[in-house]
């Protein structure tokens, strides 16, 4: 019997990052989209949740706490609930730091670790999206060449989050172009032939700062591979990128859901409740029944993850479908509130251009 009940502890993690999302993160949320950008005094509070550094190993300055797919799926969702922008610029560090803990050479893992355990937040971010109409991540064009002993790199990179602010970025080009093999670069900001562009304008999340980032001749030692000769499986951080992506899905589409619903259940029409009305209640029914399995879909894919199983083809799975409920639902909250629904005085609007994101953007979040 297949059983998703979360330990004493992930419900825990998530009863405690729900409250803060919902305390700390949702009143915020409203002024960050409108000034694109997020506070850093509310980036220090969610660094103290210790959702980074919480997993990191003892002897790197970290909490050693157990990393698990299905914890990270659950906190993902819960800082979602509060604001989709905040929680990608929060995590951002996980992009560098997760892949490094689990794919890493020892001297990788001394080297930059500890960065990622300290009291205060520290950026990280990865560059895998590419500027192309039909880009595809078991396709990415950018390439690094053998050169001697190390490495040129050459491609363009676009939605890297953070990347003017992150000390070094964890680039995936293919070193094998024959093979179609995919390699992770750790490549520092201040480097020769890598340009940061100009911050990208987004239809939503306005509050996340994100950059093209673009690669000429850029000469890399052969310690920058990350895993050194061995590589990485890149299938697998993939997969926890979308079991990420997904999981974030689930929240947003669950705080259009309640936002909704109490809504339908104040908002007066012809003396009753608007959510008395059949259309109205059946509208909220759909949306909670996606909720639910968009969920289902996430944990199932992170469970694979925390049993070292292939989990490609489910994350992808939830990726998708968790991508086409977020919008569906956001809109049909933006419906249910009527007029109201489109004015800024309601967060639905945002929550609507925030869920559209989600069916593009690859690769800015991990587990």
């Amino acid at each position: 019997m297949i059983s998703f009940e979360l330990t004493e502890e992930q419900r825990m993690i998530a009863d405690t990052v729900e409250a803060f999302a919902r305390d700390e993160i949702r009143p915020a949320a409203r002024a960050a989209d409108e000034q694109g950008l997020v506070p850093a005094e509310l980036v220090g509070k969610i660094w103290e949740l210790g959702l980074v550094r919480g997993v990191l190993p003892e002897q790197f300055g970290g909490d050693g706490g157990q990393r698990s797919s299905v914890t990270g799926a659950v906190a993902g969702e819960a800082l979602a609930y509060g604001d989709l922008a905040i929680a990608l610029h929060a995590l951002a560090p996980r992009l560098a730091a997760f892949p490094i803990l689990e794919m890493g050479t020892d001297e990788q893992r001394a080297r930059y670790l500890p960065g990622f355990a300290q009291a205060a937040f520290r950026a990280g971010s990865a560059a895998l999206m590419e500027p192309r109409w039909d880009f595809d991540v078991l396709g990415v064009a950018a390439r690094a060449a053998r050169d001697g002993a190390g490495y040129v790199l050459n491609g363009e990179k676009c939605y890297v989050p953070l990347a003017n602010e992150s000390d070094f970025l964890l680039v995936y080009a293919c070193s094998e172009p024959a093979a179609g093999a995919v390699d992770a670069f750790l490549v520092p900001r201040v480097c020769p032939g890598m340009t940061v562009g100009e911050r990208e304008k987004n239809m939503g999340l306005k509050a996340l700062a994100t950059y093209g980032v673009t690669f000429k001749d850029c000469a890399l030692a052969a310690e920058a591979r990350l895993g050194g000769e061995r590589g990485i499986n890149f299938r697998r951080l993939m997969s926890q990128a979308k079991v990420a992506l997904a999981a974030m899905a689930v929240g947003v589409s669950r705080a259009a859901l309640e936002y909704a619903r109490d809504y339908a259940r104040e908002r007066r029409a012809f003396g009753v409740p608007i959510g008395t009305k059949q259309a109205i209640a059946f509208m909220l029914a759909e949306m909670a029944l996606e909720v639910d399995a968009s969920r289902l879909l996430v944990w199932d894919a992170a469970c694979r993850l925390d049993k070292g199983q292939d989990a490609f083809k489910e994350s992808c799975q939830a990726k998708s479908y968790t991508a086409a409920a977020a919008l569906k639902i956001a809109d049909n909250a933006v419906q249910i509130l009527g007029g109201h629904g489109y004015i800024r005085e309601h967060p639905v609007e945002m929550w609507l251009r925030n869920a559209r994101g989600f069916a593009t953007l690859e690769g800015i979040a991990t587990v």
